[in-house]
């Protein structure tokens, strides 16, 4: 049972705040999630700030737009570092591979690793209602088969997709394409908005790489300790 462990997300838009989450959690998670509450209100300085704490960090922007514009936002971003960045598959397969090659090309003239580039597929707060009511008929998991699809023919490194869709997504795709799995809420906490969720062990034994996981941690009396507990589920290794 592989995984590379929880992203804890920072939502937050108190960089104070993110930064004690983050050293309280150092020691059971993998790396930081920072998304676009974070950084509308902080930018690429309070990025760095938690970065310079030095766990890796997931970029969570969702760009969308049009190729152009979306490769420069990777541009932009890429002095940052992250571990992982990601973008909306729905954008399309020019705009994934325009920000593929973006991303390779800044790292390069950095001098660093590419960010593992991830699409998403279909967000969690969504149900086959919720997508119907957009034009998608064929509910939540044909349309994230044919979004991760598209988005490994584009050569990114893989998707976000809820614990629902992972063992499809396994052999649709092979062992290697990137699954990284918010919608993960252990037993003991509230789903929140969260539709197509499922508790940390499971998603893992179902082959999720990472676990993206906020509220039931950072919401917690005591986030270390939280944190902890999901470690310990996790691995079966009481905390």
């Amino acid at each position: 049972m592989a995984c590379g462990g929880i992203l804890v997300a920072l939502d937050t838009t108190d960089v104070a705040v993110a930064k004690g989450w983050a050293r309280a959690t150092r020691d059971s998670v993998a790396g930081l999630k920072l998304g676009l509450e974070f950084f509308n209100a902080n930018g690429p300085t309070g990025v760095a700030e938690i970065a310079s704490l030095g766990a890796p960090v997931f970029l969570d922007f969702k760009f969308h737009d049009i190729p152009n514009t979306v490769a420069g936002a990777v541009r932009a971003v890429a002095p940052l570092k992250p571990m992982i960045l990601n973008l909306h598959a729905s954008g399309g397969a020019a705009m994934m591979r325009a920000a593929r090659d973006a991303a390779r090309d800044s790292a390069a003239r950095l001098g660093a690793a590419p960010p593992k580039l991830i699409g998403v597929t279909v967000l969690t707060s969504l149900g086959d209602a919720d997508l119907a009511e957009v034009g998608q008929p064929d509910g939540a998991s044909d349309q994230v088969r044919r979004l991760a699809a598209l988005t490994q023919a584009c050569r990114l490194d893989g998707v976000v997709c809820s614990p629902h869709e992972i063992v499809v997504l396994r052999r649709d795709l092979g062992p290697d394409f990137l699954l990284v799995t918010p919608g993960v809420r252990p037993a003991w906490s509230a789903a929140g908005d969260q539709k197509r969720v499922m508790e940390p062990r499971q998603a893992v034994e179902a082959g999720a790489d990472y676990l993206v996981i906020g509220r039931p941690i950072t919401g917690a009396a005591d986030p270390a300790e939280a944190a902890r507990r999901i470690a310990a589920e996790i691995t079966g290794v009481p905390a």
